[in-house]
């Protein structure tokens, strides 16, 4: 089941984990990946647009949503995070594809470009700066906008069963709570879906396992790489007034990751995509279009 208008869902057994998505369209591929606490019904009011010049699939992240979710912390790394959709886009027929993420898609999605740098034709970062950027220089300011990080890293089962005593009050919070806009931005429908997936517990197992590989394995696997660069063109978007934009110079902190870099700023906090989603197709658009 999928909220993207047009679109059909399916799960593809990759890489050892079902990975569930949605895709349509024709032309190029372009893959889209969600953040935290989200799955890829946070795309419902892009991808359709997107759809229109691209073959689109969204999907799950493991951990999330429909998708596979394993037990144990060195199974959620963005390395293997981004070999299951690099499976799944080879299992759909695409060498090479577009590549867009949001939050944890995000560094999902760099990290995808650095181990399958063949395999990727663009890609595009949402309202992130550098996984080992932000935890290598880290200060008060983006730590207390950012606290969640070490609260879900803690040891299981402490953050899974604070937050089981009332998902839907913890998730909310997490939603509101990086930018000016409120809950009633998001749509209710994806909101519900949202609902449904973070409710499962196995799912907040998954995503806080998912922020305790980011301190453990992501930040070491990061600073071994700090010398390659993603070659491929890339564009670098932010909201202007999410906390990484408050925090940092976003596109610089990318500068010397991205060999052909643009950026664009879209209004909106981090959940600018939600909250300003055909600002964010048409930026989208200009880039990828830009790449045929």
């Amino acid at each position: 089941m999928t909220l993207l208008a047009g679109f059909s869902a399916a799960t593809a057994q990759v890489n050892g984990q079902h990975i569930a998505y949605a895709t349509a369209g024709e032309g190029p591929a372009l893959l889209l990946l969600h953040g935290f606490p989200q799955t890829h019904a946070m795309w419902h009011a892009v991808a359709p647009i997107l759809a229109q010049h691209f073959t689109v699939v969204a999907a799950d992240l493991r951990g999330y949503g429909d998708s596979a979710k394993p037990e144990g912390t060195e199974n959620y790394t963005f390395r293997h995070m981004a070999a299951d959709q690099a499976a799944l886009m080879a299992h759909l027929g695409f060498d090479r594809f577009h590549l867009a993420g949001h939050d944890r898609g995000g560094r999902t999605a760099h990290r995808l470009a650095l181990d399958h740098p063949d395999k990727v034709l663009s890609l595009t970062v949402m309202d992130i700066v550098p996984t080992h950027h932000l935890l290598d220089g880290l200060d008060r300011h983006v730590a207390l906008a950012y606290y969640h990080w070490f609260f879900l890293a803690q040891p299981a089962p402490f953050p899974e069963s604070m937050i089981a005593r009332d998902p839907d009050s913890y998730f909310a919070s997490c939603l509101t709570g990086w930018g000016p806009a409120g809950l009633d931005m998001f749509d209710p429908a994806a909101l519900d879906a949202f609902r449904r997936a973070w409710r499962d517990p196995a799912t907040i197992r998954g995503m806080c396992a998912d922020y305790r590989a980011a301190l453990q394995y992501d930040f070491d696997d990061d600073a071994a790489d700090l010398a390659q660069r993603v070659t491929c063109k890339a564009l670098v978007m932010y909201g202007a007034d999410g906390p990484m934009a408050r925090a940092y110079d976003v596109p610089e902190s990318w500068a010397d990751r991205l060999a052909q870099m643009q950026s664009v700023c879209i209004p909106g906090g981090h959940f600018f995509v939600d909250e300003h989603p055909e600002k964010t197709a048409q930026a989208l658009l200009a880039f990828l279009t830009d790449q045929l």
